[in-house]
């Protein structure tokens, strides 16, 4: 019988924890099964999500809280930062763990064949079409899909996508409705709220989608957590490739520490993989030494060009009572703009919200042309 340490340890606690409470060791009865089966949500917690800051730990308490209801999850964050492990991690930790888990790389997939890889297809629904295709959204029934980089989907799946996620129903290409029971994680590291405000992203599947935001921390908000993280690179690495084992110096992992990690954990994952191949931790870490952390940027001056200059030789000076007119113009507009987006368009909270009379609102609304 194969244990792994892993499972020798939580069974270790297991029983420590029956004896400490008076119990004779002899009546613990373990189901052989229970030795041998691997608890996910362990599994997920500690192995998907390492490390021990307040961050990471918060992290793992709301996941914990959101995994076993039904409730869609939004992941946000900088790329590389874990956000494809915790919604493993979501899923492992769910009451679907024992179902499928479909993910699908939004951003890999070209616009013209998305709409088939998460719908399917009917037989002869287009040129090529030989088949009937289920679509991935199918293929997670009953479990759980993740839609990484949802950022990128294209304005023309995105009503289709809402229509999933409201009435769990959509239509292949080609005409047949299926009925699916799928929960949906999805992670981006684009600003939605910007691309709804420029009409790149639909404003109802951006609140359909953000019922739950969990944003991941960069590596520079957790650095206490780069020790454990690179320990469990190396030892990972050093098995994987067959290379024996050496810890990392001090002066090292001081400079890892002192590094921003614009590619964050996947960043430091290849760093790793780097110092255990070429087996030497003379790397190069732009950010590490004092000069580099410190860089100064100078602005260069921009050269005017022919046209630039007529354009200042024609300039008329206005009356500062006008230039401060438009630029207070300007401010409201914006301000009526991001107030109405937030109440979700609803305009007597947004007058409350402002401090104005209802009727000045739709006024104002009227003047700068701010109806949906």
């Amino acid at each position: 019988m194969l244990i792994t340490t892993r499972r020798l340890h939580e069974l270790h606690g297991k029983i420590t924890r029956y004896m400490e409470n008076g119990n004779d060791i002899n009546m613990l009865v373990m189901n052989p099964d229970e030795i041998l089966k691997e608890d996910p949500a362990i599994d997920c917690i500690e192995d998907l999500l390492l490390g021990h800051s307040r961050r990471i730990t918060d992290i793992k308490n709301i996941i914990r809280r959101v995994s076993q209801p039904d409730i869609t999850v939004l992941l946000r964050g900088e790329s590389g930062t874990g956000k494809e492990l915790a919604a493993q991690a979501i899923y492992r930790y769910s009451h679907r763990k024992d179902k499928p888990f479909i993910k699908v790389l939004c951003a890999a997939i070209p616009e013209g064949l998305l709409e088939s890889e998460l719908f399917g297809h009917e037989k002869g629904a287009f040129t090529g079409a030989h088949r009937m295709k289920p679509g991935k959204f199918e293929f997670a029934n009953r479990g759980t899909i993740f839609l990484d980089e949802i950022g990128d989907i294209p304005q023309s799946l995105q009503a289709k996508l809402l229509q999933v996620l409201q009435d769990g129903e959509f239509s292949r290409i080609g005409g047949r409705e299926v009925d699916v029971d799928v929960r949906v994680i999805a992670a981006t590291n684009k600003n939605l709220e910007k691309a709804v405000v420029s009409g790149s992203f639909r404003e109802d599947l951006f609140y359909r989608l953000n019922v739950v935001s969990i944003t991941m921390p960069s590596l520079r908000e957790r650095k206490e957590d780069i020790p454990v993280l690179t320990e469990y690179f190396l030892q990972k690495y050093c098995n994987i490739y067959n290379k024996d084992y050496r810890p990392i110096s001090q002066e090292t992992m001081d400079r890892f520490v002192s590094y921003r990690w614009p590619g964050n954990v996947r960043e430091l994952e290849n760093i790793v993989k780097r110092i255990i191949v070429l087996g030497s931790e003379k790397i190069e870490l732009s950010g590490c030494s004092e000069a580099d952390t410190v860089t100064e940027k100078t602005i260069p001056v921009p050269v005017k060009n022919d046209e630039q200059v007529a354009e200042e030789a024609i300039f008329k000076p206005r009356r500062l009572k006008e230039i401060a007119q438009e630029a207070v113009g300007k401010a409201e507009e914006e301000a009526i703009r991001k107030t109405l987006f937030l109440c979700k368009w609803n305009r007597r909270k947004t007058a409350e919200m402002l401090s104005i009379s209802y009727k000045t609102l739709f006024y104002k609304m009227k003047q700068y042309n701010l109806f949906e």
